[in-house]
């Protein structure tokens, strides 16, 4: 089981000294790439000109745009709700970026009360994420919106 209290310690001191979002995005992604097992894919799509736009991640190349609505990243944006899915096949809307992901889960980044973006983590497993899952990465989300300046977003 992943230890979260640790890794979103680890986040903190990754962002020690360093609130830009470009490379705190792209350690997030790094970190959680390299220590949560059975992933195919960690990283962030960004809230841009009323889509998701494509952000730092780690693993294969990824879809560019995501319409709000659309897939499990376009619904945890629009409903402002982490998504845990356990089959991806099975979810309405499914966009298959990578053919290999079996399930997904993706939690919505927020600036002043909207949502500006999402944390999206595929695994290769089926029903791999647990709501043990959900409550670390959403804590891990909540670091990195308490200490990244969004300027730009």
């Amino acid at each position: 089981m992943t230890d979260y209290t640790l890794l979103c310690e680890q986040m903190k001191s990754l962002l020690e000294g360093e609130s830009h979002w470009l490379p705190s995005l792209a350690n997030a992604s790094a970190l959680l790439y390299e220590t949560l097992p059975e992933l195919n894919w960690a990283g962030f799509y960004l809230m841009e000109g009323g889509s998701l736009l494509l952000g730092p991640f780690q693993g294969k190349s990824a879809c560019i745009r995501i319409p709000l609505g659309r897939g499990v990243c376009g619904t945890a944006a629009a409903e402002d709700r982490t998504q845990l899915v356990p089959d991806v096949h099975a979810f309405p809307g499914h966009i298959a970026c990578d053919c290999a992901s079996n399930s997904e889960i993706v939690v919505p980044l927020h600036r002043e009360g909207r949502v500006i973006g999402v944390l999206d983590i595929d695994s290769p497993v089926y029903d791999r994420f647990s709501e043990a899952d959900r409550a670390g990465l959403e804590a891990f989300a909540r670091v990195i919106e308490e200490n990244i300046e969004w300027k730009e977003l």
